[in-house]
């Protein structure tokens, strides 16, 4: 499913970005792209995403702190740290800008 999506985006980014079907047909697929956007399974979809991202990140921390801690920069360290420091019941705003 990933792949399909990833290369059903590329289809559309490349048709817009190469055609010259003009603005009428860019404001259809711009109109689509949005009501997609809206979709609430879409919207589930992305949300979960990005659980999923946080949660693989907050294991990937634990794990470069546990091997690595005493290697890395200063600054590397304490945010390692930081977000090791957190557990399973972080807050949505991890702070990275996501």
């Amino acid at each position: 499913m990933r792949y399909r999506l990833t290369f059903m985006t590329g289809v559309a980014v490349g048709y817009v970005l190469g055609s010259r079907a003009g603005r009428e047909r860019y404001e259809q697929l711009r109109s689509l792209v949005r009501q997609a956007a809206q979709n609430p399974a879409v919207r589930n979809a992305a949300e979960t995403a990005a659980q999923s991202g946080r949660e693989a990140a907050s294991k990937a921390a634990v794990t470069v702190d546990s091997r690595f801690g005493d290697r890395l920069p200063g600054p590397v360290s304490e945010r390692v740290r930081s977000l090791r420091g957190r557990g399973s019941g972080a807050p949505a705003e991890d702070g990275w800008g996501t």
